[in-house]
């Protein structure tokens, strides 16, 4: 859905991005609109489905979460029901931080955040490699992340 947005729609959005934590006066203060004002849009901006969720950003290090995998996955035989029951797995694993359908040599990539490489091993082997849908799995581990803000490029909001 498309919802026009204006500058202070995107100053209000760039504010929530660094920390969405803000109430309605603190975001006014920033972005030069009385609270009343930010609550509307931020309002229009959620039925929009612009604003998709409000969440904590969390440390994965801190959680005993060090490793981050970045899998990749070819299909065998690609019909709409391996893909459904592919996408319906991975969506129900919470080790997966991100898929991905893909053009190319692979299908899919997943971005996949665990305690260590055992808990990777058995993903792979023991939920990804057994689907029969599932032909090739290929996986890359992070030993370093440069940047991990996920903030979108809003412009010069």
């Amino acid at each position: 859905m498309n919802v026009a947005l204006d500058s202070f729609d995107l100053k209000l959005l760039a504010a929530l991005q660094e920390n969405a934590a803000l109430t309605n006066a603190d975001l006014g203060e920033v972005i030069g609109l009385s609270a009343s004002q930010v609550s509307r849009r931020r309002q229009k901006l959620e039925e929009g489905q612009v604003i998709r969720r409000y969440r904590a950003d969390l440390a994965p290090d801190a959680l005993g979460l060090t490793v981050t995998a970045f899998v990749g996955v070819t299909l065998g035989a690609h019909s709409r029901e391996n893909a459904r029951k592919f996408r319906n797995m991975v969506t129900a694993m919470p080790e997966v931080q991100e898929a991905h359908t893909l053009t190319g040599d692979l299908d899919y990539m997943l971005k996949i955040v665990v305690p260590d490489l055992k808990a990777l091993s058995r993903i792979i082997n023991d939920e990804l490699l057994p689907q029969e849908a599932v032909n090739n799995v290929r996986s890359s581990i992070a030993m370093d992340t440069l940047k991990d803000d996920n903030l979108l490029p809003l412009g010069r909001a």
